[in-house]
């Protein structure tokens, strides 16, 4: 009976979940290429032939045993890794041959919900501990609520080998020291172990790990192929001699051709057969990438043992009759959302530079711009009326400013959130609407602790009205400012070149707001930037609070021969405001923020289903 393609997702603890229906990948005359205009050489000759960095691969990676991808730098170990991941759909126009996953064509998606891939960067938040980081992850895919997934995280933790660090925060980038090279990389293993999958696939695991880490873990990973039936791919460098000796299979690559697939005893007969010698002091894979050039692909020596064990036919048919739940999702939305809230609540709370560091800047900033402009509203004449304007125009620049700082935070979390839902941990939209919601309380908070003092110690309009105003005017901005950031780290590529395009936006959308330059001078072609700045609203808003109202009919800004020449109201019309605007700018601020949040859900969603590796 031939291997069914999917299995029925699980949760349960190892000593309910009985024997696993082994699955093989095979790749058959498989392909990859870059087009011509990707390569700097194509603009001297544009009639250069496509670059392969896959070409016509023929290869295979069996149940119950560990599969290394090997071979020089550049050799395509990551492109083919990806391929067999489903990271790279094997019916995309960059690809030809064939991918199967028993005997059958892959489908991608179906595929990385079923596998579990670790990527060679282990894309972790530093401020959740071992225990957390693998209970968010078996909430995400697992069936049977907390107390399930519970029980499997402590059971995982007791297989990686992580009970002395269960409790320790992963750290990193920013953050203590935190767990080691070794055990980071267990815990990101461990991540894609909580739903059991049959099959793992591991970009250079070993990377940056000392000689005896490296063992452990691959040690590890051969306990999982004999007593789990698992089926394990990895990329490696330069294994060590008892590494080789856990390693089944071998898949030896050269410029994109598979020069062996099979046993190590079998790639040193071809050695035998080329009348090649493999030097006492260096093993046999080591050996092989040296003279790379010598191994002939098409020299073929029969194996001595059979490699694919035989899955019990019984087996085969449960799993060919479960039911398939593949193409849906573990939790519902609303589940979705409060678990990520719950991860976004402590990740936020816990990242002393985003959380502590705004607190006190909130603190500082109101208090130090209170004493700076004291009692700066209560004063009158044209030079108190151009120092108001410019105390509203610098808290502004301050508010919108401020929030940039959350850039890598973001980041940080697009990789994450990528890596999850790839493999159908959730969806992309309960990611945005989990992050909108905490960041709202925790704004408030910020607006709040730099309101109070700021604004009496200026000493603007002195009623309970005017300063409720001021405040949800601040919290807005603050939540514009903190909508746009995360708009576009979902666009930029890095850290850099996110500061660039944030910064010189956040400028111009100053120079554009009417405050430096009328709206009546604006080249009518830069017009549109006037009605798109984030700047322009909440600083009517401000003024029309301020001098709006029946305070401002009552209030002289100048007076001249004894005789009040100018009034607020008067200041406003000047101005072209009415008091009307002070709402309707509201609701072009909240049109702003969830604006940014939809094409920010747009361009996540685009690129975890849309770009591939």
């Amino acid at each position: 009976m031939e291997l069914p393609l999917w299995m029925p997702d699980s949760g349960v603890s190892s000593n309910s979940r009985g024997a696993k229906t082994p699955y093989k990948l095979e790749t058959k005359s498989l392909s990859y290429k870059i087009s011509c205009k990707m390569e700097h050489s194509c603009f001297e000759s544009p009639k250069r032939a496509p670059k392969f960095i896959l070409k016509d691969a023929n290869c295979k990676a069996r149940p119950r045993e560990i599969t290394a991808i090997a071979g020089p730098s550049g050799a395509g170990k990551t492109t083919l890794l990806e391929i067999l991941a489903g990271n790279e759909d094997p019916s995309g126009r960059r690809v030809s041959g064939q991918v199967l996953v028993n005997d059958r064509p892959m489908d991608s998606k179906r595929f990385q919900r079923l596998s579990g891939y670790v990527s060679q960067e282990d894309a972790l938040f530093g401020s959740l501990t071992v225990e957390e980081t693998l209970m968010y992850s078996a909430l995400f895919r697992l069936r049977g609520g907390r107390r399930e997934a519970a029980g499997r995280v402590k059971e995982l933790i007791k297989e990686l080998g992580l009970d002395h660090v269960a409790d320790s925060r992963i750290g990193g980038v920013g953050w203590d020291r935190g767990i080691s090279g070794g055990e980071k990389r267990r815990v990101s293993i461990g991540v894609e172990l909580v739903h059991d999958p049959p099959v793992i696939l591991l970009d250079e695991p070993t990377s940056g790990l000392d000689s005896a880490s490296a063992l452990d873990l691959v040690r590890l990973l051969k306990q999982m192929v004999i007593h789990q039936g698992k089926t394990i791919v990895l990329t490696i460098h330069q294994p060590g001699f008892r590494i080789l000796e856990l390693i089944d299979r071998v898949i030896l690559l050269s410029d994109g051709i598979v020069l062996h697939n099979g046993p190590l005893s079998l790639l040193e007969q071809k050695f035998i057969v080329a009348g090649l010698r493999v030097p006492d002091h260096a093993n046999i894979l080591e050996y092989a990438i040296d003279v790379i050039e010598s191994i002939d692909p098409q020299c073929h020596v029969e194996p001595t043992r059979h490699l694919l064990p035989q899955g019990n036919n019984g087996e085969k048919e449960r799993a060919s009759q479960s039911s398939e739940k593949s193409n849906t999702y573990l939790n519902s939305w609303s589940q979705e959302v409060l678990i990520l809230g719950r991860r976004f609540f402590s990740n936020i709370f816990r990242t002393k530079q985003l959380f502590a560091t705004r607190i006190i800047q909130a603190l500082v900033a109101g208090f130090v711009l209170g004493t700076i402009f004291l009692n700066a509203g209560s004063t009158v004449g044209p030079l108190a009326l151009q120092t108001r304007l410019g105390f509203f125009a610098f808290s502004l620049t301050f508010l919108l400013s401020s929030t940039t700082e959350g850039l890598p935070i973001f980041l940080q979390e697009r990789r994450i959130l990528m890596r999850e839902t790839s493999r159908g941990a959730y969806r992309v939209s309960s990611y945005v609407v989990s992050n909108t919601l905490i960041f709202v309380p925790f704004l408030l908070m910020v607006g709040i602790l730099y309101s109070v003092p700021v604004y009496w110690l200026v000493g603007l309009t002195r009623s309970a009205e005017g300063f409720l105003y001021y405040l949800l005017v601040v919290w807005m901005v603050l939540l514009m400012s903190n909508s746009f950031v995360a708009c576009f780290s979902a666009l930029v590529p890095n850290f850099i070149m996110g500061t660039s395009v944030i910064s010189g936006l956040m400028g111009s959308f100053f120079l554009f707001s009417g405050y430096f330059i009328s709206k009546e001078d604006i080249p009518i072609y830069w017009i549109w930037m006037h009605y798109v700045s984030l700047f322009k609203y909440p600083f009517e808003c401000f003024l029309i609070n301020e001098y709006g109202g029946i305070h401002g009919r009552r209030r002289c800004l100048e007076f001249r021969e004894g005789e009040c020449t100018l009034n607020g109201d008067g200041f406003l019309r000047q101005q072209g405001l009415e008091e009307l605007d002070k709402w309707k700018n509201l609701g072009v601020m909240l049109g702003f923020i969830l604006s940014y949040r939809v094409l920010c859900f747009l361009i996540l969603w685009f690129r975890c289903y849309k770009i591939r590796s």
